[in-house]
């Protein structure tokens, strides 16, 4: 008789469930979707930031304190917004004030809400951070908002390219 090689039916199905479970607990480590969606999502909340800053600027612009380095409040009386060389301050008076329920998805990083001033800047990131220091947030997960300096300086939205990934 001669004698064949190879492998049974069995065995081949058997690797490939083997592989397949492999596959499905590995590749999310290798893939790293979640650290890219919450990128995504502060990219989003930046853009969103400077479009706000800009309307901001447009009202400060019509009622004429867009060059103002005192602190001035614009908006209707609902929606006032802290603001400074025309755009919003960095404080949750300021720039959150411009953000639709911002508490619903995002939180002031803890120790970081900046004040009325030129220099100030806050950090924004996501509700489940609520209360952690900047040190404490993994892979650098926030944003940074930094105030006008002055008439010519605009507000600034900066976050690492690397954010949360």
């Amino acid at each position: 008789m001669k004698r064949q090689g190879g492998f049974t039916l069995i065995e081949l199905v058997v690797v490939i469930v083997i592989l397949g479970i492999l596959a499905v607990t590995a590749a999310p480590r290798f893939l790293n979707l979640q650290g890219d969606a919450r990128n995504s999502a502060l990219q989003g909340l930046k853009g969103a930031i400077n479009g706000a800053a800009g309307i901001v600027y447009g009202k400060a612009a019509i009622d004429g304190v867009e060059t103002s380095d005192k602190v001035v409040e614009v908006g209707e009386s609902s929606n006032k917004v802290k603001t400074l060389f025309g755009y919003p301050t960095a404080s949750s008076a300021g720039i959150v004030t411009t953000i639709s329920n911002f508490t619903d998805d995002w939180a002031i990083v803890k120790g970081s809400e900046g004040d009325d001033t030129k220099t100030g800047e806050i950090l924004l990131t996501f509700k489940e951070y609520a209360n952690t220091e900047k040190a404490k947030i993994p892979d650098e997960c926030y944003l940074i908002y930094k105030a006008a300096g002055d008439a010519t300086t605009p507000a600034t939205v900066t976050m690492s390219d690397q954010a949360c990934k």
